[in-house]
């Protein structure tokens, strides 16, 4: 028993990884691991471990998927700010290894082509062994990731060179916003820039539009915090900004660049507008 116990804690960490992707949450990650040890200790014996734990691991988080669909509720709370950096499961780690961004996509994925993604695309598991989890065939399988691999990746309608640009400029105005430094916020940010935020976006009576580099650049100081949970992506085709805490999408920006600069951006935080966003990975 001591050495199945050993073997298995040699493959927490890339279990709890891999539904962690499948889920968005470290504690429901955490509970099907811990199922997928229960489920061990009432086997005979196993050939493969590592494979068998896959399998099982997968198909505790399918059931999850789909109960949740059925539900029709989301596995966390939106987080206040703040709140993220103190939760003991260690959400924001979790988040900062595997990518907001991409947590945000794949959370839009139906439970199969979720699975079968982060199988194959993420962990390399053949689509053969993929199948039997989805009580699929191996083409089905394979047919469920590639539609979610354009759903996860998308297409911009920008020439390659500016989507390149635009990338650039984005990273720029993120990494000034995260340093809070005005100087370099008023070096990204053109001249006449215009910030627009949806009313949830701010606080009481905030304006819902600033004019002017140093007024924007102030206001981005204040409110740089956020940018820690801020990752690039693909926002309806252009470059952008997801804004995810704990890898759920909480703000987006969709941000204008002209030149080297930022021209414009809109923080959009209603939900029903974040809910009509395409985010896809930003190559």
């Amino acid at each position: 028993m001591d050495e199945l116990a050993a073997e298995f804690e040699a493959e927490r960490a890339r279990l709890r990884g891999l539904a962690f992707r499948m889920l968005g949450s470290a504690a429901e990650a955490d509970d099907a691991v811990q199922e997928a040890w229960l489920r061990l200790n009432r086997v005979d014996s196993v050939d493969n471990l590592a494979a068998w734990l896959t399998t099982v691991v997968s198909r505790v988080c399918l059931d999850v998927l789909r109960s949740r669909k059925a539900r029709r509720e989301d596995p966390l709370d939106l987080a206040p700010e703040g709140a993220a950096e103190a939760d003991p499961a260690g959400e924001v780690e979790l988040a900062d290894s595997v990518g907001r961004a991409l947590l945000v996509v794949l959370d839009a994925l139906g439970p199969a082509e979720r699975i079968a993604f982060v199988l194959h695309d993420l962990f390399a598991v053949p689509f053969d062994r993929i199948a039997p989890v989805l009580d699929r065939t191996p083409v089905a399988a394979k047919k469920l990731a590639s539609r979610a691999r354009q759903r996860v990746r998308g297409t911009s309608p920008l020439p390659p060179a500016d989507l390149t640009r635009h990338r650039r400029v984005v990273g720029a105005f993120l990494a000034a916003a995260r340093g809070g430094d005005l100087e370099e916020l008023l070096d990204v940010l053109a001249p006449d820039v215009v910030r627009r935020a949806d009313a949830a976006a701010l606080p009481v009576g905030g304006a819902l539009e600033k004019r002017g580099a140093r007024a924007v650049a102030e206001e981005t100081q204040v409110f740089g915090k956020r940018a820690r949970f801020a990752e690039a992506a693909l926002v309806d085709g252009a470059a952008g900004v997801v804004v995810a805490p704990r890898g759920r999408l909480l703000l987006a920006l969709a941000v204008t660049v002209e030149g080297e600069r930022v021209a414009a951006y809109e923080v959009i935080a209603d939900p029903a507008r974040l809910a009509a966003l395409h985010v896809t990975l930003l190559a």
